[in-house]
C-alpha cells in the first residue's frame, strides 16, 4: 500500500537533503513536489491545500535544531501533518453498557460489507465477545447465504428471515434473537446499491431509527479513491456515521482515500482490510499508517501479528531445542509455517523500519524470489520421510536423489538446503548460549540459513 506516494515523497525529501538549512527557496521546491505527490495519490484537492499550508506554517516557524538536518526536519513535519490529517489516534468501537451492542454496516454494493462483517465478528470473538451476524440484504442474490457461510467459517451465530422478509423487520427482530442465543454484539449486514439513491437511504434511515445502533460503519474500497470519500460524505449526511472501514488497503498503492477521508467527512477510520482472508482486518492507527507512507515501517504491527499467530508453547520448545543443538528439519518446517501465517515475505519486509530504503527498487523482486525459495524449501522437506527430517545425517546419495525427484528440485539444491541447515543450527545454538564472538563469527554466519532465509 502507498507504494506510489511513498516513492514520490522520498523523491521530494531527497531534493532537500544535504542543504545546510531550511530556506524559503528549498522549502518551496519540496512543497511543490509534496503537493504533486498527494494529488497523484488521489488525495482530495482541498485536503492537499490544507496539508501544504499546515506543513509550510510549521516549517516556517520551526526552530531548526543544530543536530537535525533539513531533510530530517521536513520528514518530521510531514510525518506529524499526516498523523494529524488522518485522525491523530485510533478510535475504538463504542460498546453498550447494557444489552447487546449493535453495529450497523452500510455502504455501496461490491465494497466488501459482508466479508468485513465476518472479519469484524472474528476480531470481536477473539476479544471475548459473542457476535450475531444478521443478514439484512434481501436484494443481492445469495447475500444471506454468503453471510451464513462466513459466520460458519469464523465460528459465530447468524440470523435472517430470508429474502422475502422486510429488512427493517429482520434488524428489529435480531435484538430478541441475540438475547435468546446469548449474543452480546449484533452486526447488521445491510443492503447496498450500485449508487446512492433515495430508496436505499430511506430504508437505511428506517433501520437506523428503529434499532438505534451504537456504531454505524461505512464500508468502502480504498482503491476507489475519491469515490469512496464522496460516498462516505453522502452517507454521513443521511445517517451520521460513527466510523469508516476501508477495504483492500493492501492493494491501494496511492492512499488518497485514507488521507482524505477523515478531513472531508469528519468520521474516523476505525478499521482497514488488508487481504481477503477473514483474519485480515486491522485497527486503523494514523501514526503507524504515516510511518508506512514515509517508509519508516510498522514494527508495532509486525510484533502484534507475531504475538497473534505464534504458538507460545511451541516457541519455548523451539528455543530449548536450539539451545541443546537438537533442532531438526521438522522443527524448522513448523517455524517456517508460523512465519507464513504472518503474511507474505514482502509484507513482513515492508514493516521493518528502513528496509524499503535499503533494498530500494529491488525489494519486490527480492521478495518474489524469497517466496519462491520458501515454496521449494517446504517441498524438499515434505519429500523427506519423518526419520530423515528428524535425523538429516541419514540422508545419503540415493535418498537425496529421491528427495530431489519428489520435490521437483535438483540434488544440488537438496545438498545446499542440508548444508545451510547445519550452518544455521550451529549459529543459532551459539547465539542462544551468548556466543558468536571471535574470529570464526564471520565464517559461520555468512550464507547461513536454508533457502529463502540466507
Amino acid at each position: 500500500m502507498f507504494e506510489s506516494l511513498s516513492k514520490r515523497l522520498e523523491s521530494a525529501f531527497k531534493n532537500i537533503r544535504g542543504q545546510g538549512r531550511l530556506t524559503e527557496a528549498n522549502m518551496a521546491d519540496a512543497l511543490k513536489e509534496i503537493r504533486l505527490a498527494l494529488l497523484e495519490a488521489d488525495v482530495n484537492y482541498k485536503v492537499v491545500k490544507k496539508f501544504i499550508d499546515d506543513v509550510q506554517e510549521t516549517a516556517t516557524g520551526e526552530k531548526v535544531l543544530d543536530s537535525v538536518s533539513p531533510g530530517q526536519q521536513i520528514v518530521k513535519i510531514v510525518h506529524e501533518a499526516l498523523i494529524d490529517i488522518m485522525g491523530k489516534a485510533s478510535v475504538p468501537l463504542t460498546m453498550a453498557d447494557k444489552g447487546p451492542t449493535i453495529i450497523m454496516m452500510v455502504g455501496l454494493q461490491g465494497q466488501g460489507k459482508t466479508t468485513t462483517s465476518g472479519k469484524l465478528a472474528r476480531m470481536l470473538k477473539k476479544k471475548g465477545k459473542t457476535p450475531l451476524l444478521v443478514g439484512a440484504d434481501v436484494y443481492r442474490p445469495a447475500a444471506i447465504k454468503q453471510l451464513e457461510v462466513v459466520a460458519e467459517q469464523v465460528g459465530v451465530e447468524s440470523f435472517s428471515l430470508g429474502e422475502q422478509a422486510n429488512p427493517v423487520d429482520i434488524c428489529v427482530m435480531a435484538r430478541g434473537e441475540a438475547q435468546m442465543r446469548g449474543c452480546d454484539v449484533i452486526i447488521l449486514d445491510t443492503a447496498g446499491r450500485l449508487h446512492v439513491d433515495d430508496t436505499m437511504m430511506e430504508e437505511l434511515r428506517r433501520i437506523h431509527a428503529q434499532v438505534k445502533p451504537h456504531e454505524t460503519l461505512f464500508v468502502a474500497n480504498a482503491m476507489t479513491g475519491q469515490d469512496a470519500v464522496n460516498s462516505a460524505h453522502q452517507f454521513n449526511e443521511s445517517l451520521s456515521l460513527t466510523g469508516v472501514v476501508l477495504t483492500q488497503m493492501d492493494g491501494d498503492a496511492r492512499g488518497g482515500a485514507a488521507i482524505s477521508l477523515v478531513e472531508v467527512t469528519g468520521c474516523p477510520i476505525k478499521f482497514v482490510g488488508i487481504g481477503e482472508k477473514l483474519d485480515a482486518l486491522d485497527v486503523f492507527h494514523p501514526r503507524r499508517m504515516a510511518d508506512q507512507i514515509l517508509g519508516m515501517g510498522d514494527i508495532v504491527s509486525l510484533v502484534e501479528k507475531a504475538q497473534e499467530v505464534v504458538d507460545k508453547e511451541e516457541a519455548v520448545k523451539f528455543q530449548k531445542k536450539v539451545k541443546k543443538g537438537d533442532l531438526d528439519l521438522e522443527d524448522f518446517l513448523a517455524q517456517m509455517r508460523q512465519v507464513k501465517k504472518m503474511g507474505s515475505m514482502g509484507d513482513l519486509m515492508k514493516k521493518i523500519p528502513g528496509m524499503g530504503k535499503i533494498l530500494g527498487p529491488d525489494m519486490d523482486t527480492m521478495n518474489d524470489a524469497a517466496e519462491e525459495e520458501l515454496k521449494y524449501t517446504e517441498a524438499i522437506i515434505l519429500s523427506m520421510t519423518p526419520r530423515e527430517r528428524h535425523r538429516p545425517k541419514v540422508i545419503n546419495g540415493s535418498r537425496r536423489r529421491r528427495i530431489a525427484m519428489g520435490s521437483g528440485t535438483s540434488v544440488q539444491e537438496v545438498n545446499r538446503l542440508l548444508k545451510d541447515f547445519e550452518k544455521m543450527k550451529k549459529m543459532m545454538k551459539r547465539m542462544m548460549k551468548g556466543g558468536g564472538r571471535g574470529s570464526g563469527r564471520g565464517r559461520a554466519t555468512r550464507g547461513a540459513g536454508p533457502r529463502g532465509f540466507r
